[in-house]
């Protein structure tokens, strides 16, 4: 049976370098950008627009002023997000039943629930989280601290709107998850050796 491992995590909390770190120990696949870019491909998409809606609920994905003012949207405002969250969704399920691997976001812990994976969540302060956008910001991106903590509200809010399509379990609760990782302060490589030997523990590979 695969071991599946899911990583949902805070904004600007390490996450991804987490998931794709106890991957890599781990000698499985870690997928996180590469859903974006399939669905990208397999449906004509450009793959910004892809990761712009693919951690958003459908209501999310279009304007609100077309969600709330008025009665429904028209079908084809609607088709393409729901478009992506079916082919994630059908990407993710194929991902973990090909091989073991980590999956990044995109409510896999929900998606894969059937498949007993271990699901972790990823938190950090928000001082934590600030200073972590502003080391790993893009080249040529400047924003401010309130602009940057703005945008982490936004995309949690966002990511838990998305977790509410699926479960009504509340994205971040702690009964959700089989271990909360609080990466404040904290440097990622060095927490990932204890991670992976809990994670094998875990799926019984050790004693």
């Amino acid at each position: 049976m695969n071991h599946i491992i899911t990583i949902s995590r805070e904004f600007g909390s390490g996450g991804r370098e987490l998931g794709k770190r106890l991957a890599d120990e781990l000698g499985i696949p870690c997928y996180d950008h590469e859903i974006i870019e399939m669905i990208a491909k397999e449906n004509g998409f450009d793959a910004r627009y892809v990761a712009n809606v693919s951690e958003k609920s459908i209501e999310a994905a279009y304007p609100l002023t077309i969600g709330h003012r008025f009665a429904m949207p028209p079908l084809q405002i609607m088709d393409q997000p729901i478009r992506v969250a079916a082919a994630q969704r059908q990407i993710i399920e194929n991902f973990a039943k090909q091989s073991s691997c980590v999956i990044v976001g995109r409510s896999a812990d929900v998606i894969l629930e059937e498949m007993h994976p271990l699901n972790l969540f990823v938190y950090a302060d928000l001082e934590s989280r600030i200073q972590r956008c502003i080391e790993r910001a893009p080249e040529g991106e400047n924003l401010s601290r309130n602009e940057l903590l703005r945008m982490i509200r936004q995309i949690d809010k966002q990511r838990t709107q998305y977790h509410q399509m699926y479960s009504d379990m509340k994205w971040g609760a702690k009964e959700a998850y089989h271990l909360c990782i609080n990466t404040s302060g904290k440097e990622i490589k060095k927490l990932i050796p204890a991670l992976a030997q809990f994670a094998r523990a875990w799926f019984g590979e050790e004693e």
